[in-house]
């Protein structure tokens, strides 16, 4: 073994040096098979500087941008003023850039830094423009309106979410396309909104949310803009978005187009057709002769499904025979609060699922190398995933080695019994305080007449007041989000949007490893029902383990406003610094909540679709009023609003 690879891997073996991971990856770029020699690396900068430029641009190379960009500045000849660098070489190499993304022929992660070379550049140039500007204005009186762009787009996450991931990615793919993007960043007001696309003269306006409660705000965005008069088509997209909610909820609200976009890569084609004056009447015209066919669709599906009536479906729910030994809850270890301070993140990397990560970056390899680690296998994707996921584990090991971020959380099994759909928390085992309660919703949509599944709610799962058995309900609230918004803006102000994106991809796969390994120490020491259990990693993620953690807002309950009865029985803002958004959303981002349930009979499920008749029982039992939970729980309903 040569010397140095050998002073290198013992120091990665005893952990005498932080920076192991980062040599070990440069000895492997510089010695392997792939690796290119110093020579045939610099090769490209003999080339001229239109050259280097277009060569930095498709290769995400940022080493020598500002130099090239201030030499090909400094060429009066050829480019007279600094916008002409910016319209020549830096437009000509971003143009390669989109269209071999377009292609296919590169990735979004190789188009993120292409947009970082891009906006180092543009940032080295805006001073020359600048003072161009001003002395024009002092010359002539007035400014010289230089538009080089194709459009403008003002983008936004709706009021109450904090998600931004994707809205930042939509960001970036249009800038490479030579779009004007304003963001207006998380949780924007609609006013601000319409007063940004008036102001910005914005072309398209983008929407993105991640939680069901933004589709209400989206639908009310939508109205504001339709009483403003306004014209501009509106894009829509997030993780809990569809075709569907925009074709049947949006798109009738607002005369504009309302057009619901899958993802990134997508934006730019739908955007350049909006824009395009030969191309925009035809392509609305299809877009509204779609979406009234998935109206039509929807209402049809509507009229054919066939729901239970409440007490039916309640009389076929599930009823586990409490009083048999194998059904008696477990009893736990202990029984309150358990808080975590500044969580040694190391513990955490076992325990991550890669997958949501390649998603983020849309890496999607094909069968059979779908999923991580086969995904590096894959022909089209597998050597862009692994350079991926070796930056990621670069920065990954300078987040934790230097603590830039930190990770707190609380879990808590409290005393709980079951009363009809809804689970009465008691303040201690006497269970003679009532401390709170969960409320539940029950499955009503029909099922297979040949099926003899039951019509499940989560308080299934817990056993009945009325037994006198005494029952337990646990949850968790974990986040490794504190300083990642401060970070991610640090790099966001130095033009990195690649590094800003990545820390919060990282942030939040350490999040959902955090709410794992919590929820493993539950079932083997506080909880303690599972003292010997042993998975690896894919059985932790394939759920091979007893007892479920549903989230509230998701399916097996879709009301994100029962978080507000976890925060309050845990303190859990106070404990740990996770606060709630008025729209329920966790803040920071890189945050997750769950129940826990321990019965070797729960089970995973979704709600579905429900009637009018529960929703109004729901709120009654709720104590609020039947408007309130429909706007909490419009995705789930069966009936129109």
């Amino acid at each position: 073994i040569p010397k140095d690879l050998l002073d290198i891997c013992e120091n990665a073996l005893w952990n005498r040096d932080p920076e192991s991971t980062d040599k070990l990856l440069e000895y492997a770029q510089t010695h392997g098979k792939d690796a290119v020699q110093k020579g045939e690396e610099e090769a490209w900068r003999s080339g001229s500087v239109t050259e280097r430029l277009k060569h930095a641009l498709v290769k995400g190379i940022t080493k020598y941008v500002v130099e090239d960009t201030e030499e090909a500045r400094l060429d009066k000849e050829r480019y007279p003023r600094p916008l002409h660098v910016i319209e020549g070489p830096l437009m000509s190499g971003m143009s390669v850039v989109g269209d071999l993304f377009g292609a296919g022929k590169m990735f979004l992660p190789q188009v993120i830094k292409s947009a970082r070379v891009m906006k180092k550049a543009v940032a080295h140039l805006i001073p020359f423009m600048d003072a161009e500007r001003l002395a024009n204005i002092e010359l002539m009186g007035a400014t010289e309106d230089d538009n080089i762009y194709n459009g403008t787009m003002v983008i936004a996450t709706v009021k109450g979410d904090v998600h931004d991931i994707g809205k930042n990615i939509v960001g970036v793919v249009l800038g490479c396309n030579n779009y004007r993007v304003v963001d207006l960043g998380v949780m924007t007001p609609c006013e601000k909104i319409i007063e940004a696309a008036i102001r910005e003269k914005a072309d398209v306006i983008g929407l993105s949310g991640l939680i069901t409660p933004s589709l209400d705000e989206m639908i009310h965005v939508a109205k504001e803009l339709e009483r403003a008069g306004m014209k501009i088509p509106l894009l829509i997209g997030g993780a809990t978005t569809s075709k569907t909610h925009t074709a049947v909820k949006i798109a009738p609200r607002y005369q504009a187009p309302a057009i619901h976009v899958l993802d990134a890569s997508r934006t730019v084609v739908v955007v350049s057709n909006l824009l395009d004056k030969e191309l925009r009447d035809d392509f609305i015209a299809e877009v509204n002769e779609e979406y009234e066919e998935v109206r039509d669709d929807h209402y049809d599906s509507l009229k054919d499904r066939k729901y239970l009536s409440l007490p039916e479906s309640r009389k076929k729910g599930l009823h586990i025979q409490w009083s048999l030994p194998e059904n008696l809850p477990p009893k736990p270890n202990t029984v309150g609060h358990k808080v975590y301070e500044d969580i040694d993140l190391n513990q955490l990397l076992p325990y991550i699922d890669w997958n949501p990560f390649f998603q983020v970056w849309q890496l999607r390899g094909k069968y059979p190398n779908r999923g991580y680690p086969k995904l590096f296998n894959d022909a089209t994707v597998g050597q862009e995933a692994r350079r991926l996921f070796d930056e990621a584990q670069v920065m990954l090991r300078d987040l934790i080695n230097k603590r830039k971020i930190r990770a707190s959380a609380i879990v808590s099994i409290l005393p709980a019994n079951s009363r009809g759909d809804d689970i009465v928390v008691y303040a201690d085992e006497s269970r003679t305080e009532e401390a709170g309660v969960y409320y539940g919703l029950r499955q009503q949509a029909e099922k297979d007449k040949e099926s003899s599944d039951a019509y499940l709610c989560l308080s299934d799962f817990i056993a009945p007041s009325a037994t006198g058995i005494p029952d337990y309900i646990g949850s968790i609230a974990a986040s490794a989000g504190f300083g990642v918004d401060e970070l991610a803006a640090k790099y966001e102000a130095d033009n990195d949007d690649y590094s800003a994106i990545m820390v919060k991809a990282l942030a939040d796969r350490l999040a959902e490893a955090l709410t794992e390994k919590l929820h493993q120490d539950m079932r083997r020491e506080m909880w303690g029902f599972a003292p010997n259990e042993s998975l690896d990693t894919q059985d932790l993620l394939s759920i091979k383990y007893q007892g479920i953690r549903p989230a509230p807002g998701y399916p097996s309950q879709p009301d994100h406003a029962e978080k507000t009865t976890m925060w309050k029985l845990g303190n859990i803002t106070e404990a740990t610094g996770i606060e709630l958004t008025d729209s329920l959303m966790m803040h920071p981002g890189a945050s997750v909540c769950a129940l826990v349930f321990a019965h070797p009979k729960s089970s995973y499920f979704a709600v579905g679709k429900v009637t009018n008749e529960q929703i109004v029982d729901y709120a009654a039992r709720k104590g609020t009023t039947v408007d309130a939970v429909e706007t909490w729980l419009r995705p789930i309903l069966s009936y129109d609003v």
